[in-house]
C-alpha cells in the first residue's frame, strides 16, 4: 500500500459510475403471474421506466422513451401505475405520465401507443394522480387524484376517483368517489368481495406521522360510497398502510404503542386488536404515496419490513403467531413488497450491493435475486464497510449513526494524519438513512475522505420518542446531534478536527447551512455542501413551498404565533454574519419544494462579507438530482470544495470559489 494524503488516493470509482448508480427500482406489483417495477434511467433524461418480469423469468421494458411513469402527487410522487390481467388474458396497465400527468391506458400485446383515459386540463399537470387500482367489473381505474385549482402551491384538493378506462382524450369520463373534507388521502383498498373500500385521511397541520386516520365505505351496486366513516386513528396516532384480509378484516401499522405495530379492525364490529407488538417498527414515514412495508399472503401469513434502525424482512406465522426472518445477505428491505400468492417480491440492499429485486418462497423462507442483480464494477475492497455506533448528545441523548471510515486497498494515508470527515445529514427531516450502498459515498471514502451519516434525533426507525425529539427544535437538535458526532469523531482520532465537513440537501441543507450559522456547532466544520435547501423557516410555509408540506414547519418549529421569532432566532439567511468557511450551493432551477429563491436569499446576505462560496443551478432538475450530467457535475463540484478547503490535489475541476 501507498501512502498518500488523504483525498488524493486514486479510485476506480468516477462520476460516471455514480451516476449511473443513481436510483433504484420501485414500486413493484403483481400483473397476473408476472411481476412489474419501475426503473431509474439517468442516461435517459432522468426518466423511470416501466418493466416486466415473464413468467419465464425474462425480462423486457413496457414502455419506450419517452414515456416516463411518474407521479407528482404531493411533488414527492406516489404509486403511479396498476395493472391486471383481462377477461382475455391480456396484461392491461394504468399508468401517470410525468410530461402532462395525465392517465393512460395500455394494452402492451395489442396496442402501439397508450391512451390518455383522464381529460386534459386548463394548467399543464393541474390534475394529478396516484395509487390506481383497477376494477376490470367496471373497466374503471381508481385512484388519489390531486387537484390544483388555482396558482398558488395550496390551492388544492384531493378526493379518491374513478376513471373510465373505455373512454379517451376529450372523451374522456372521471366520477369522483369522495369529499374533499380531507386534504389529503392515501392507500386505496377494496376489500377482496368487492363490497367495501379501506384508505387513509388526513389534515393540515399534521403531517402523516403525526396523525392520520383509517377511514371505511360501502360501495353500492352502482359503484358510489356509503357509509363513509372513521374506524381507527386519529388522538395522536399515526396509521401508515392498511390492508384486507381474505375475511374482510382490515389489518393496518399504527403507532398508538410509540412504534409502527401490526394492528387488526374487524371495520363492521370495530372489534380490534394486536397482530404484532414490539419495539420494533413495521412501517415508515408516508413520504411517498403507495409505500408497502407489508403484505397478506394467500395463506393468511403475513411478510413485513420491521426492525429498529434497520428493515428486516420476515415472515408472520399467522398460525403459530411469531416472526420468522428471511436469511440472506441483505441488510435493509426497502417499503417496497409485492406477494403473488405465497410468494413475495422485495427489494433488498446491503452495504456491498444496491437494492435489487429479490424473491422469497414465504413457506421455506428461500430467497434469490431475480432482477436488478448487482454485479461488481469496481473490486469490492474499494467500497466503504459502516460501522453502526451510537454516540451520546447533549443530556447523555443517544444519537445513532453509520461511520465509514476511508477505504482503498492501495492507499494509507501518511503516518500520524488523520483523515478529513464529511458529515452526511439526511432529507426529510423525519427520515432516516440506512447503512447500504452508496456510489456516491464511496466515491468519497475510497479517495480517503470518510463519511458519517447521522440519524440524528428526530430521524425514524426508533420509535415515535426519538423521531419527536425533533419537535418545535428543527435547528437545534439536529444540529447539536450533528455536531456530537463530528466532535466525538475528532476526540477519538478517527477524523481531522480541523478537516470536518458538513453536507446535505432539502431539510439536510437546511441542517448543513444552519450548523455554519449556530453557536452550538461554531468552529467544528471547515466547509459545507449544500444542495437545495430550506434557508429561511419562516418562507418555508403556506404558498413559498408545495401543499404537503406548507405546515409541516409548525411542529418543527412552532405555531404561526412563534414561527417568526424562531425563524430569526434560527435561520441561517438571518444569521450570515456568523457564516465564516467556505461552502457549495447546489440548486435545481425547477424545484417546487425548496424553490432557488431560498438559496439566492442567502447570495444576497453573504454577499459582499469575503466568505468563499460557489453557487451551481441546474436547468430541468426538481427536488434532488436525476440527471446523470448533473449528478457528475455536483460529485466533481464536491470533490473540488475538498480538496481547496482541506489541502489535497483535487480533481481538475474549476469550482471558482468566489468571496
Amino acid at each position: 500500500m501507498k501512502r498518500t494524503p488523504y483525498g488524493a488516493w486514486d479510485s476506480p470509482i468516477g462520476t460516471d459510475l455514480v451516476a449511473a448508480s443513481d436510483g433504484r427500482p420501485g414500486f413493484l406489483g403483481a400483473v397476473g403471474g408476472e411481476l412489474w417495477w419501475t426503473e431509474p434511467r439517468p442516461s435517459e433524461g432522468g426518466r423511470r421506466a416501466l418493466v416486466r418480469r415473464k413468467e419465464d423469468g425474462t425480462t423486457e421494458t413496457v414502455l419506450a422513451a419517452p414515456w416516463n411513469v411518474r407521479s407528482r402527487v404531493h411533488e414527492y410522487g406516489g404509486r403511479p401505475w396498476a395493472g391486471a390481467i383481462t377477461d382475455d388474458g391480456d396484461p392491461i396497465v394504468v399508468f401517470a405520465d410525468y410530461a402532462d400527468q395525465r392517465l393512460y391506458v395500455h394494452l402492451p400485446e395489442r396496442w402501439d401507443e397508450p391512451l390518455p383515459v383522464t381529460p386534459a386540463p386548463a394548467v399543464p399537470g393541474a390534475l394529478r394522480w396516484s395509487e390506481p387500482v383497477i376494477d376490470l367489473e367496471r373497466f374503471e381505474a381508481w385512484a388519489v387524484l390531486e387537484e390544483h385549482t388555482g396558482p398558488n402551491p395550496t390551492d388544492v384538493r384531493r378526493v379518491i376517483a374513478a376513471v373510465d378506462l373505455t373512454r379517451y382524450g376529450d372523451d374522456a369520463k372521471v366520477r369522483e368517489l369522495t369529499d374533499d373534507a380531507y386534504r389529503f388521502l392515501a392507500c386505496p383498498r377494496v376489500s377482496p368481495n368487492g363490497g367495501g373500500i379501506a384508505w387513509i385521511a388526513w389534515n393540515h397541520p399534521h403531517m402523516p406521522w403525526d396523525e392520520t386516520e383509517l377511514r371505511v365505505a360501502e360501495i353500492t351496486a352502482d359503484g358510489e360510497l356509503a357509509e363513509a366513516r372513521t374506524v381507527a386513528g386519529g388522538g395522536g396516532e399515526s396509521i401508515a398502510q392498511v390492508e384486507w384480509t381474505r375475511d374482510d378484516t382490515l389489518v393496518f401499522a399504527g403507532d398508538r404503542t410509540g412504534w409502527w405495530n401490526l394492528h387488526w379492525i374487524d371495520p363492521n364490529t370495530g372489534e380490534r386488536g394486536a397482530v404484532l407488538e414490539a419495539e420494533a417498527e413495521f412501517a415508515g414515514p408516508l413520504w411517498t404515496l403507495g409505500s408497502q412495508w407489508f403484505q397478506i399472503l394467500a395463506s393468511g401469513d403475513i411478510a413485513a419490513v420491521h426492525g429498529k434502525g434497520e428493515g428486516r424482512l420476515g415472515i408472520f406465522d399467522a398460525w403459530e403467531r411469531r416472526m420468522n426472518l428471511v436469511e440472506g445477505p441483505w441488510t435493509d428491505w426497502a417499503a417496497g413488497l409485492a406477494a403473488l400468492g405465497d410468494t413475495v417480491y422485495g427489494l433488498a440492499a446491503s452495504p456491498h450491493t444496491g437494492y435489487e429485486v429479490v424473491e422469497v418462497d414465504s413457506r421455506t423462507g428461500a430467497a434469490k435475486v431475480v432482477a436488478a442483480e448487482h454485479v461488481d464494477r469496481v473490486d469490492p475492497a474499494y467500497l466503504p464497510v459502516p460501522q453502526d455506533r451510537v454516540f451520546t448528545g447533549p443530556d447523555g441523548r443517544e444519537i445513532h449513526a453509520h461511520v465509514y471510515p476511508p477505504r482503498n486497498p492501495l492507499h494509507e494515508g501518511p503516518e500520524g494524519e488523520r483523515p478529513p470527515f464529511a458529515v452526511w445529514v439526511h432529507g426529510g427531516p423525519t427520515s432516516a438513512v440506512r447503512a447500504v450502498l452508496d456510489m456516491e459515498l464511496a466515491y468519497f471514502t475510497s479517495r480517503g475522505i470518510g463519511v458519517v451519516e447521522v440519524n440524528y434525533g428526530g430521524s425514524t426507525g426508533y420509535g415515535r420518542a426519538y423521531r419527536e425529539r425533533l419537535r418545535e427544535a428543527w435547528g437545534e437538535v439536529d444540529v447539536e446531534d450533528c455536531a456530537a458526532v463530528a466532535r466525538a469523531l475528532a476526540a477519538s482520532g478517527e477524523a481531522d478536527a480541523g478537516r470536518i465537513a458538513i453536507r446535505g440537501g432539502s431539510a439536510g441543507g437546511w441542517t448543513s447551512a444552519a450548523s455554519l450559522a449556530s453557536p452550538a456547532a461554531q468552529g467544528v466544520y471547515a466547509c459545507a455542501v449544500v444542495k437545495y435547501p430550506i434557508l429561511d423557516l419562516s418562507l418555508w410555509s403556506g404558498d413559498d413551498t408545495h401543499d404537503f408540506e406548507s405546515q409541516y414547519v409548525y411542529s418543527l418549529v412552532g405555531g404561526p404565533e412563534v414561527l417568526e421569532e424562531r425563524s430569526a432566532e434560527r435561520s441561517p439567511v438571518h444569521h450570515a454574519g456568523r457564516i465564516e468557511v467556505p461552502f457549495l450551493l447546489l440548486q435545481g432551477l425547477e424545484d417546487e419544494i425548496c424553490p432557488p429563491a431560498q438559496a439566492e436569499l442567502l447570495l444576497e446576505r453573504i454577499a459582499g462579507r469575503g466568505v468563499p462560496h460557489a453557487y451551481r443551478t441546474y436547468e430541468g432538475e426538481q427536488h434532488g438530482f436525476r440527471r446523470a450530467e448533473t449528478i457528475a457535475d455536483a460529485v466533481l463540484a464536491e470533490h473540488a470544495l475538498y480538496a481547496e478547503v482541506f489541502g489535497f490535489e483535487g480533481p481538475g475541476f474549476d469550482l471558482g470559489l468566489a468571496p
